[in-house]
């Protein structure tokens, strides 16, 4: 080979050497140029937390807390108690009422024993609760007593014989407030008195032939005179009461209680001569106070 043949192919290798190397550098700039741009227009940077796509930046929201139940004590929340949702509030017109029932006997006092003897009585009673301390109630209470043989005998001897049996008979309804003593006690005691209408009837009776078509003719005790008045009257006295629901740490108004009043009437005489101008009892009532 002669030497101008290869120097010509020296310079042909160098031309393409150069053109390569140039191409190589061209495609490495616009490769950088590229992402410069890409990286300029998403916003991408690795000290960030999330993505930004022009200004706006792409975070993770979290979800709201639960709301509270009860409520902020200021403001009472979403389902606060200023409504009664669950607060203190809730059902306070019920828990203003207040009822009882109850039932146990009666017996004379004072001067009333030769003409009235024992009994039972039927109470119930309903009203508002103004406080732990305060009550009122409305009260109907029915006291069934018999009579004494002796005074039984007696109005015989003075009607002309024949009875042999009578009992009296109070229907009451009255106004009687209930103080309690101790109200924050699981027991404790209280005062109660009352006034209002009293209805009295003393029946006497004797027995009477019958006759059923199934049985034939038998003898039934019938009223053979009655004397009735109506009157105003009064009762005071004292009671205890165990309350329900308070020994693991609740507040309930439920009692059991014992009681004992003293009763006054000022009824007429049955009769001109028996001298019986009032009615005096004790009645003792069991029951139950919600």
């Amino acid at each position: 080979m002669s030497f101008s043949r290869l120097a010509s192919s020296a310079r042909r290798v160098s031309v393409l050497g150069c053109t390569v190397f140039v191409a190589a550098v061209f495609a490495n700039g616009q490769s950088s140029s590229t992402e410069q741009g890409f990286s300029s227009a998403v916003g991408y940077s690795s000290s960030q937390d999330g993505l930004s796509a022009s200004g706006l930046q792409l975070t993770t929201y979290a979800l709201p807390a639960a709301p509270d139940p009860g409520g902020s004590a200021a403001g009472g929340g979403q389902y606060g108690n200023n409504r009664g949702y669950g607060g203190s509030q809730k059902n306070a017109l019920l828990h203003s009422w207040t009822f009882e029932a109850g039932g146990g006997f009666g017996a004379p006092f004072g001067n009333d024993t030769p003409y009235i003897t024992w009994g039972g009585n039927f109470t119930i009673g309903g009203g508002l609760r103004f406080s732990n301390r305060l009550s009122a109630l409305l009260e109907y209470q029915f006291m069934d007593n018999k009579l004494p043989g002796a005074f039984i005998g007696a109005e015989s001897n003075n009607n002309g014989g024949g009875i042999t049996g009578g009992h009296a008979h109070i229907n009451s309804i009255t106004g009687s407030p209930v103080i309690d003593l101790f109200p924050k006690k699981s027991n404790g005691v209280y005062v109660v008195g009352g006034f209002g209408f009293y209805h009295k009837s003393t029946n006497f009776s004797a027995p009477e032939e019958a006759f059923d078509p199934y049985f034939g003719a038998y003898y039934a005790n019938v009223t053979v005179a009655s004397f009735t008045s109506n009157q105003w009257g009064g009762n005071a006295g004292l009671g205890l009461y165990h309350r329900l629901g308070t020994m693991y740490g609740g507040d309930s108004h439920t009692q059991l209680f014992a009681e004992a009043r003293y009763t006054f009437l000022h009824t007429p005489s049955i009769t001109q001569t028996n001298g019986l101008g009032t009615t005096e009892l004790i009645p003792v009532t069991l029951g139950v106070r919600f």
